[in-house]
């Protein structure tokens, strides 16, 4: 084995442990990990993807690498006799082995220091058993500064840029759809305004026109009587001429035009406006967890970028929290789950860990799997409540009444009730989504604009 000797120990070091390989397997993807570290690291992560490069494995239980596991032994073996070498030292004074380890004075010391006054009645172990625990401590001390060069780099490249630039590029979007919108009114109003005018214009000319042919005729009339009294022959004057007919409504409807121009302006805006009782929070969200930009959507996809692993980001399971959390009050949100094939909802105790596998431990909700095709409810320190529905749920409402302590789901289809939690609640709860195939998504709710008549007192 004297290939194992040209090898660095890092070479021989398991990703996920950092540690001499033990039980090496062979992944799909061609990477090596500890058996019992992969079966730790799927059970945390809840798929069967490689620590490494994250490709998810085709077996269940990988085959072991045999040609690995015997460089390993190999190594080792090596190793120990290099250090049984290197700690067979004489000591310097007695001229003994170097066997034992003053854990006081913190170096080797043979059988006679041990018994000398030197060293009397120090802490002293076998100099293998210090190797080893040296050697633990080096490991807890490299998984540290990895740690901390983690955080270093973490802290250096967050995207606070990436994340403030396409932000704003989001609120000059909705801004110019706004825009827009405040342009096409605009243009509607000056153009209902054009066309009155239009209007009113082609009326004056119709009368203008009218007028001229009345002057004329009137003119006629005048010269005729002139003649007729120049004859001295007139007895009496013809008809009164009858009094000119009054034009009305040829001004400008100004106040149609100007009259709580802006407060019509608003309720036409509620075509364009969407307003939605919970958002979702982007900085919780599951790197596997794409987000529209609206908030308002959840869809488990690969992961195509880099995001920081935040304490506020779920590690193991695909979920999303709601923006705001509760503390006070009544609040209630409408999703639909679609076609979803495994969704969860419900809330969460906000001072619950978003890392690791024991997130429901503080989570009351509503779960369904489409493998089972059941429905459940799920509450920390009960068993599951299973519950049958008469149709697929397509659309949920979450009522949460914190004072009151229910949490109470309904199907907005049928308008029926599903089931009503209880539990008095202590802490601040976030609304919470689960979703693991198709799109969850969070509806508006209706917008109405309600004017309150003021009576006066007089």
């Amino acid at each position: 084995m004297a290939a194992a000797n040209l090898l660095s120990e890092e070479e021989f070091s398991c990703p996920v442990c950092c540690d001499i390989f033990r039980d090496p397997v062979l992944l799909s993807c061609s990477h090596s990990v500890c058996r019992t570290c992969l079966q730790q690291f799927w059970e945390t992560k809840g798929s069967q993807e490689c620590p490494v490069c994250r490709r998810r494995s085709s077996k269940s239980d990988p085959p072991c690498n045999r040609a690995l596991k015997n460089l390993c032994e190999a190594f080792l073996e090596s190793r120990s006799q290099r250090a049984s070498a290197e700690f067979e030292v004489l000591c310097s004074l007695h001229n003994e082995k170097l066997k034992l380890f003053c854990l006081e004075d913190q170096q080797p010391v043979c059988v006679v220091c041990n018994l000398s006054k030197a060293h009397k009645n120090h802490n002293c172990c076998p100099i293998d058993e210090a190797v080893c625990d040296f050697k633990c401590t080096l490991i807890l001390w490299r998984k540290r500064f990895i740690h901390i060069c983690t955080l270093y780099i973490f802290l250096h490249h967050l995207p606070f840029q990436c994340q403030a630039q396409h932000t704003e590029r989001q609120i000059k979007e909705e801004f110019e759809k706004l825009h827009q919108f405040l342009r096409d009114e605009e243009s509607a109003r000056i153009a209902a305004l054009k066309e009155e005018e239009e209007q009113k214009s082609h009326m004056m000319r119709r009368k203008i026109e009218e007028m001229n042919g009345e002057i004329e005729s009137l003119s006629d009339q005048i010269r005729n009587l002139q003649k007729e009294m120049e004859a001295e022959d007139i007895l009496f004057l013809p008809h009164t001429p009858k009094e000119p007919e009054k034009v009305s409504a040829l001004l400008i409807n100004v106040a149609k035009h100007l009259s709580s121009l802006k407060f019509r302006v608003w309720e036409n805006m509620q075509k364009i406006l969407q307003y939605t009782p919970v958002t979702l929070d982007p900085n919780t969200a599951h790197p596997h967890l794409h987000l529209s930009d609206d908030l308002t959507t959840a869809e488990c996809r690969p992961q195509t970028s880099l995001l920081p692993d935040n304490p506020e980001r779920f590690e193991v399971y695909p979920c999303v929290l709601g923006s705001e959390g509760f503390n006070s009050g009544t609040h209630c949100w409408d999703v639909d789950v679609g076609g979803s094939e495994y969704w969860a909802l419900g809330v969460i105790r906000e001072s619950e860990s978003r890392k690791g596998s024991s997130v429901w431990d503080s989570v009351w909700s509503l779960h369904y799997s489409k493998s089972s095709n059941e429905y459940w409810i799920s509450c920390p320190g009960q068993a599951d409540h299973v519950l049958t529905p008469t149709e697929k749920l397509q659309r949920v409402r979450v009522q949460l009444d914190w004072d009151r302590g229910k949490v109470t789901f309904t199907d907005l289809i049928t308008s029926s009730h599903l089931h009503t939690i209880t539990h008095t609640f202590t802490d601040t709860v976030f609304p919470i989504i689960y979703s693991y195939s198709s799109p969850v998504r969070l509806l508006p709710a209706k917008i109405s604009v309600m004017i309150e008549n003021q009576s006066v007192v007089c």
